[in-house]
């Protein structure tokens, strides 16, 4: 049997009409994935829980705990920043950065969670 597609062909036609009313538009799904691809980065992922522990650091501070060069953590704050994942702050001579809302801050724990969820059902560390 097939696991990915129907047995029998056929349509609900009320089922595929109320789903398609409440369906995203195709913009906004672009929207989402373009911000999913951003996360999708092991880097930036890194910089994003070390801003969610420290609640915020300035970008030497940054590159400190990731281990990773200044200018590679500037790069990806930029990225960040200009999608309204992070902000910044000036002090200075410094910029401190910070996760921008907790709406951010919902979206790593649910994922981690997730991802901890999954591990356990299947068995995997």
């Amino acid at each position: 049997m097939d696991l990915e597609g129907c047995e029998v062909s056929g349509v609900d036609p009320d089922r595929v009409g109320a789903v398609r009313s409440a369906l995203l538009p195709v913009e906004e799904a672009g929207r989402l994935a373009a911000l999913f691809r951003l996360l999708g980065d092991p880097a930036r992922m890194r910089l994003l829980y070390a801003l969610l522990e420290a609640g915020e650091l300035c970008v030497c501070d940054l590159a400190a705990v990731v281990e990773a060069p200044e200018t590679n953590v500037s790069h990806a704050l930029r990225l960040l920043r200009t999608a309204g994942i992070v902000k910044a702050r000036r002090a200075g001579r410094r910029m401190h950065y910070a996760l921008d809302d907790a709406h951010v801050r919902l979206l790593l724990d649910v994922s981690r969670e997730h991802l901890r969820h999954a591990a356990d059902a299947t068995g995997r560390a």
